[in-house]
């Protein structure tokens, strides 16, 4: 059986880290929603956690974050930096934020060798992503010819809030079960029972219900990172004028490779609740959802317990 990482993305959490929603916690005894996802991760046999940070803050984040973990599994930390970038562009030094989320996967290249699942570090995914991701790498062939990936594929009204608006990667799926595109909306709101959309905050054009959306977590292998170098380079290029504040996005990195017939995601489907904290509001619903899965079994109340 081929070891398997857990890359978590956290170079978004900035310099303010007491205070961001992303650190804020959901469980009995302070739990983070990652750490849930990292008990689920281990719990699915995943050997490997690589934490992609914010240079500025690695002191503080493993204080409240790393120490425990690293007493669980072989743990690493990669900082994404903004100077990391191929040596004949030129990039203003003022740019402060992090190139996005396809540069930050591509920093843990020297660290990151056997099959990896890749998420957001605030996002609640459900117990059944990381055994239905984990037992996809495991069982896929990690050389081959076309490159092999995959996502859990969520059901829209699964993952929407009341309290506003969020941003989801709507796919299109093929009756094998491999994704054909994805659309990131970054304006899609609850609807009745399904979902709306707009481009422009006045046009707002219906989603099915039923459909299909990306929540940024993927089952990749280490060929990935020379996919994303080379499309790092066309990013960079396309957006010359822009470089700024333009982000490379791995949703965007993984549908071009599809495209252009380089790779096959599967979508691997789950009916389980996604669960954030995009809006303060929905912290109170976090909790209680957190509790409910306390009471169910599906957590022990201290979920680090020695």
């Amino acid at each position: 059986m081929a070891q398997t990482t857990l890359v978590v993305l956290a170079a978004g959490i900035g310099s303010r880290f007491g205070g961001l929603k992303q650190v804020e916690p959901v469980g009995p005894n302070n739990e983070l929603i990652i750490d849930y996802s990292i008990y689920d991760a281990l719990k699915a046999g995943f050997d490997k956690v690589v934490f992609v940070i914010n240079e500025n803050i690695q002191e503080l984040f493993r204080e409240r974050i790393g120490r425990k973990i690293e007493k669980k599994v072989d743990t690493a930390y990669i900082f994404q930096k903004t100077n990391d970038f191929p040596a004949d562009f030129t990039v203003s030094a003022g740019r402060q934020k992090p190139w996005g989320t396809a540069h930050a996967v591509f920093s843990c290249r020297k660290v990151v060798d056997s099959p990896f699942v890749s998420l957001n570090s605030d996002d609640y995914y459900g117990v059944s992503a990381f055994q239905k991701l984990g037992d996809f790498l495991k069982n896929t062939a990690y050389y081959g010819g076309q490159q092999q990936y995959a996502m859990i594929g969520y059901v829209l009204e699964n993952t929407l809030t009341e309290n506003g608006s969020v941003a989801r990667g709507i796919c299109s799926v093929n009756p094998e079960g491999y994704l054909q595109e994805i659309h990131e909306r970054t304006r899609i709101e609850k609807f009745g029972e399904a979902g709306r959309y707009t481009e422009n905050g006045q046009n707002w054009l219906p989603i099915p219900k039923g459909s299909i959306v990306s929540m940024n977590i993927w089952g990749l292998t280490p060929r990935i990172f020379g996919e994303l170098e080379s499309g790092f380079h066309q990013f960079l290029r396309q957006n010359q004028g822009q470089l700024d504040k333009a982000e490379y996005y791995l949703p965007e990195a993984i549908g071009t490779l599809v495209a252009g017939g380089k790779a096959q995601v599967k979508v691997l489907p789950t009916s389980d609740r996604w669960y954030g904290v995009t809006y303060q509001q929905d912290k109170f619903q976090v909790k209680k959802a957190i509790a409910e899965l306390i009471r169910a079994g599906v957590y022990p109340e201290n979920l680090w317990a020695d």
